[in-house]
């Protein structure tokens, strides 16, 4: 089982190791280490990790705070691979898809931010949502006019961002683990911008805005 622990610690040598330390522990197989945060005295890390199915992820919660000064943010699932650079091959993708760029964005969305689902919209209503979006999902409209994180109502994370060009809004949701990181949010920003500056993609969405009329 793959899964992402952000983790809070502080900004001191020897801190991680003792985070790694707690984690093979618990039967924990470190696989990558992404550093969001640092300031004030304290860290804030992403770290991606195998761990066995049998092994509840309470363990690696209770493992983790054993160690002093250390707060647990968050434990939840992603299928991004780590060691990769998943953007660049989506990108690519994109580049060749045609009328599917809008389709292969938003269906990658989720595996490049350890997410569940994404969504986009127009002013007149949903115009595509990655497999496991909610049933009746309303995107809200207008978005706002940089990507933001939000909470939407039930508790669910969100990122929630602009397409000017296409007159769409973006809408990026996980109903595990801790809220989107201001790094998320900068990150989403740069793929969108690539995207948006790609020259076939807004042909393409407005073809396929046109069969969904």
């Amino acid at each position: 089982m793959l899964l992402r622990v952000r983790v809070a610690l502080p900004d001191r040598p020897g801190s991680l190791a003792q985070v790694t330390k707690a984690l093979g522990t618990a039967g924990a197989d470190i696989t990558q280490v992404t550093v969001l945060d640092r300031g004030a005295g304290t860290a804030i890390d992403d770290i991606t990790v195998f761990c066995p199915e049998s092994t509840p992820r309470q363990v690696l919660v209770k493992s983790l705070e054993s160690v002093e000064d250390v707060r647990v943010e968050g434990v939840w699932p992603t299928r991004e691979t780590a060691g990769t650079y998943p953007e660049l091959e989506i990108l690519k993708y994109i580049t060749t898809a045609g009328d599917r760029a809008l389709t292969t964005l938003v269906d990658s969305l989720p595996v490049l931010f350890s997410a569940d689902w994404a969504a986009t919209a127009s002013d007149q209503g949903a115009v595509y949502a990655s497999w496991r979006a909610p049933q009746g999902l309303v995107v809200p409209v207008p978005a706002p006019p940089r990507p933001a994180a939000l909470t939407l109502e039930g508790g669910v994370h969100a990122i929630h961002a602009p397409l000017p060009p296409l007159a769409l809004t973006l809408l990026l949701g996980r109903s595990e683990g801790p809220a989107f990181h201001r790094i998320e949010v900068h990150r989403l920003t740069r793929i969108l911008e690539i995207f948006l500056s790609l020259p076939a993609t807004e042909r393409g969405v407005a073809r396929q805005l046109r069969r969904q009329r």
